[in-house]
């Protein structure tokens, strides 16, 4: 069945359990809210709620039933998930770009890490290569062990210097920290090393550098890098430092596949002046991906079907809002979108871009309300912050404490899709309600959940269904989106100076920041295994 074909088909199905919104029923808060004059916040907020995200979460639970459990770029099940989105915009009065780019696709077969004969728990970097090492020597690469530590193992081929590699099956052991786990397997291999087991960093006040890293290397290295190479957590590295024989294998498979970005327009009466906001659209193969990321898509939709659908509303400047695909490969598709020489940024668009906001994990069954915090005033940034970061983020404090609402600060890493929009100098911002990482007591006493559980207990997993997301964390977080989006579309003079209007009533700036009251989440509003970093 070609494409077309099966997009008719699946279409059908999903009318005939109503999942499918018409252009009227993609808001459920009301038809009243077509007709609305929107001259002030809380008229949009009146009309974007968790049910107007659900509709579009549930739609995107049947495609991915429909299409073999998931909704990963490069499926049919990704395909749908774009098609849906496009189809609902152009409805709604949206241009459209469809930007269509070929990404490698990396699939972990199998692997396996044996100590001394005591399986450990592993799994092969994204874009690892495939291999076998039995009876292995380990050789520790410039380690650094104990708590507070500074690794840079592995960052410099002089680390490697002065070291055996001259036997056929010797395993670099490489700590996290510093720089990319790309340079550090690349340096491995370039060494002389067979196989490569990067163990965490280790740190007790972080789980994120406790644990196994789930991380990738990256697409630069395909066609390079030729040798496995596998991770696991920072007690297990030990393990593996203090063993006699180790063995391990990866089979891996990387291919060529396409897949695509989703660019929704709603003219401004400024058209130099372009407010953009994105959210990836795209799961990992393992599940549907409705938290990750049907919620950062499911909201950014809504939003800009209920200002699209509006016959009264005319933001004073442009309005753009992106669902990326090949996010969970490695940040690919706004990459794509940034620097791709076929229909990335040209110096027109990029002048006229004023900020970017990035929704990646907004509804997280065991979530804390996160601030990337560009004003550093909780986390060092390990990344450049444009100017104009910070006034984004009072933007949706203010909301926060509008609503008496406690938020935290979440480091402003780059690990999601506003990476490349901070590589070029574009200001950026966003929210976040946790992933891997595990609650604590405090976090617990001001948002409530269970300490010592993940945020989000199905991150990256079959289980990250509709049943999996916190429609009262999607309530709120839809409407902090709605609330920054709507004012940015009246005015950016705060972010880059450019004069807009004003809008009735309480603003921003009217608002006193009464936190943040937890400052307890790192990892920067997305999770360790995107992108390349490592520090």
């Amino acid at each position: 069945m070609n494409r077309h074909a099966h997009l008719g088909a699946l279409l059908a199905l999903l009318l005939a359990v109503s999942l499918l919104p018409t252009v009227a029923g993609a808001a459920p808060s009301g038809n009243a809210c077509l007709t609305r004059n929107l001259n002030q916040t809380n008229k949009l907020l009146a009309c974007v709620n968790a049910d107007d995200v659900l509709v579009h979460m549930e739609a995107w639970q049947a495609i991915a039933d429909a299409n073999g459990g998931t909704r990963a770029s490069g499926t049919p099940g990704y395909d749908a998930s774009a098609d849906y989105v496009a189809d609902l915009l152009e409805a709604a009065g949206y241009t459209v770009e469809r930007q269509v780019f070929d990404f490698s696709l990396f699939t972990e077969n199998s692997s396996s890490l044996v100590a001394d004969g005591t399986p450990i728990e592993t799994q092969a970097f994204a874009f690892s290569g495939s291999g076998t090492v039995l009876g292995g020597n380990v050789i520790p690469v410039d380690l650094d062990l104990g708590l507070g530590n500074a690794s840079t193992s592995g960052c410099e081929p002089a680390d490697f210097v002065g070291l055996d590699w001259s036997g056929p099956d010797d395993i670099a052991l490489i700590q996290r920290g510093a720089c990319f786990f790309s340079d550090k397997a690349l340096n491995a291999q370039a060494a002389g090393a067979e196989a490569v087991i990067i163990f965490n960093q280790g740190n007790t006040a972080d789980p994120g550098r406790q644990d196994i890293i789930g991380g990738t290397l990256g697409e630069g290295v395909v066609g390079v890098l030729t040798i496995p190479v596998l991770d696991t957590s920072y007690s297990d590295g030990l393990v593996v430092l203090g063993a006699t024989t180790v063995d391990l294998s990866a089979d891996t498979t990387i291919v060529t596949s396409t897949t695509e970005n989703v660019i929704g327009d709603l003219p401004g009466v400024n058209p130099d002046n372009v407010v953009m906001a994105g959210a990836h659209l795209d799961s990992v193969a393992a599940g549907p991906g409705i938290n990750d990321n049907g919620s950062g898509s499911g909201a950014l939709l809504a939003i800009a079907l209920a200002l699209g659908n509006n016959t009264k509303y005319t933001p004073q400047n442009t309005l753009r809002f992106a669902w990326w695909g090949a996010e969970e490969s490695g940040l690919i598709g706004s990459e794509q979108y940034v620097f791709n020489p076929d229909f990335g940024l040209t110096q027109e668009e990029y002048d006229a871009l004023a900020l970017y906001l990035n929704f990646d994990m907004v509804g997280s069954p065991n979530f804390i309300y996160g601030v990337y915090d560009a004003d550093e005033s909780t986390f060092p940034a390990p990344v450049f912050i444009p100017p104009g970061s910070a006034e984004l983020e009072d933007l949706f404090e203010a909301f926060y404490s509008a609503n008496n609402i406690p938020y935290e600060d979440s480091e402003f890493s780059g690990r999601s899709d506003y990476q490349a929009f901070i590589d070029v100098g574009i200001p950026a911002s966003g929210l976040f309600t946790g992933a891997e990482g595990v609650k604590t007591e405090e976090q617990q006493a001001i948002w409530g959940g269970t300490a010592g559980d993940q945020y989000d207990p199905c991150y990256h997993l079959a289980c990250d269904t509709i049943d999996n997301p916190s429609t009262e964390a999607l309530d709120v977080n839809v409407d902090a989106i709605a609330y920054a989006i709507f004012n940015l579309a009246a005015s950016t003079e705060a972010i880059n100076g450019v004069p807009g209007t004003s809008l009735p009533g309480r603003g921003p700036d009217d608002v006193v920041l009464d936190g943040p009251q937890g400052t307890f989440l790192s990892g920067g509003g997305s999770h360790i295994d995107h992108g390349q970093a490592s520090e």
